[in-house]
């Protein structure tokens, strides 16, 4: 290929790349937004920028409801990213490596032997998962004290306290645990904070301005609240962010999420070598990072949730294309938000969706006493009580927050945040509860 050719190559694809973004169909981005936010479906914030400018950004909902009084959000509000948090403690800890201070095959009994199993779980074990430490926000009890605020010592006497999941390195499994720990490492090398940290490696050196170590709330800061839709807006517990540490406690905008992200991706922050192993996945986990893909394109990034938020942000490198929505309540996943948003963005098929009531049948109220009850399982401890007012049906998992159920199909209604499915057999008074690649029987009491 002559050099004259080359250049006409790279052009040709510089032009194709420019011309996807120029012809975005931005008028049914707002309309799919519009929609979203006039049914009260979703509230938050989305950016997607291409070859590193953002294209589109658009926020909905409030940032805080009280009564009457409801602030709007606008692109600059900051969210709770809950678990994208890892991302950036992952970028930290590789950055460790590349000065020589810290190496992947150090064992966590450097800094915490009395942990379980300390002396066999190394660094790449916290990063992919493959510790065995039990999640701490899976321990029985946790919802009851999140809302307070935890020292170090307090959260390493929990870890001490759990039984391990498995020998380290034998499989994966997601935990908090890991990143927490993580959290906690990158303070003992360094001699600083997590927050002060933060701050200089990524924040800074980017030029975020919207990206910070979370504390409680501030709507003044233009900060938001989370909220769960049941007939209203009502507001959701706040963890304290002592707790998530370097699991989950960072705040953002999807603009600046999308920034972090090209810059990742572009070499601004960690070497390829070890932006390739956060992408490498091994039993489905990278990293700190999944493969998010869509259709035929290979995305990577991470999902978010805490508390009523939840968030996405993916990457793709063969597109040069970021997307990151940031969401404080509502009943619309973001995974298909950021679906739709991406099927617009592709010229792919797509039909706004009109929400309206009565799909599948469900229309009267009676139609829904069939459903009623409390239900358990011999595959989880816990219950789940299923209710309805008018002709909404409604589910509470014990020691959680009730939540409505949108009917999908006949008997099978669907939670699109936490990505649940209900599947009603009446005659049978069961129902099978699909989340997370599992499948859950729950039988009515009787």
């Amino acid at each position: 290929m002559t050099r004259k050719t080359l250049v006409l190559f790279f052009f040709l694809i510089a032009t194709s790349y420019a011309s996807i973004a120029q012809n975005l169909n931005k008028p049914k981005l707002d309309s799919l937004f519009a929609s979203l936010e006039s049914h009260n479906r979703a509230m938050g914030s989305l950016a997607v920028s291409s070859n590193g400018v953002v294209v589109y950004q658009k926020a909905i909902g409030y940032l805080s409801v009280n009564g009457s009084d409801k602030i709007a959000p606008n692109v600059h509000t900051k969210y709770r990213i809950g678990s994208i948090s890892k991302m950036f403690t992952a970028t930290m800890v590789f950055q460790l490596i590349e000065e020589g201070r810290l190496s992947l095959t150090a064992p966590l009994s450097t800094w915490y032997p009395q942990l379980p199993n300390a002396s066999k779980i190394t660094i790449s074990n916290m990063l992919d998962h493959r510790s065995g430490l039990h999640n701490f926000t899976n321990a029985s009890g946790y919802f009851a004290s999140m809302t307070k605020p935890h020292t170090e010592e307090e959260m390493l006497a929990t870890f001490e306290k759990q039984t391990p999941d498995f020998e380290p390195d034998t499989k994966a499994e997601y935990s908090n645990t890991n990143f927490v720990l993580l959290g906690y490492i990158i303070e003992k090398i360094t001699k600083k904070s997590y927050p002060e940290e933060l701050k200089a490696r990524i924040v800074s050196k980017l030029g975020l301005k919207d990206t910070y170590y979370g504390a409680k709330t501030d709507v003044k800061n233009n900060e938001a609240y989370s909220y769960a839709f049941v007939d209203s807006w009502i507001q959701r517990p706040e963890t304290d962010m002592s707790i998530p540490g370097g699991a989950g406690a960072i705040l953002s905008t999807s603009t600046d999420l999308v920034k972090f992200a090209e810059a990742l991706f572009a070499g601004k922050l960690i070497s390829q070598e070890h932006l390739n192993l956060m992408k490498t996945q091994k039993d489905n986990y990278g990293m700190a990072m999944f493969a998010l893909n869509f259709d035929d394109k290979t995305g990577f990034g991470h999902n978010g949730a805490i508390d009523g938020f939840t968030s996405v942000l993916t990457y793709f490198p063969g597109e040069k294309l970021a997307i990151a929505y940031c969401s404080n309540g509502g009943q619309y996943g973001v995974n298909k938000v950021k679906n739709d948003v991406l099927s617009i963005y592709f010229n792919k098929p797509f039909t706004i969706p009109d929400f309206k009531p009565g799909i599948a049948g469900i229309e009267k109220t009676g139609d829904l006493d069939k459903y009623l009850g409390v239900y358990s399982s011999t595959q989880l401890p816990l219950k789940i009580t299923i209710t309805k007012d008018n002709i909404t049906l409604k589910a509470q998992a014990t020691g959680q927050g009730q939540f409505n159920l949108n009917a999908i199909a006949p008997d099978k209604f669907g939670f699109d945040p936490a990505g649940i499915v209900m599947e009603f057999e009446p005659a049978k008074n069961q129902f099978t509860l699909k989340q997370g690649g599992g499948t859950f029987i729950f039988t009515k009491d009787k």
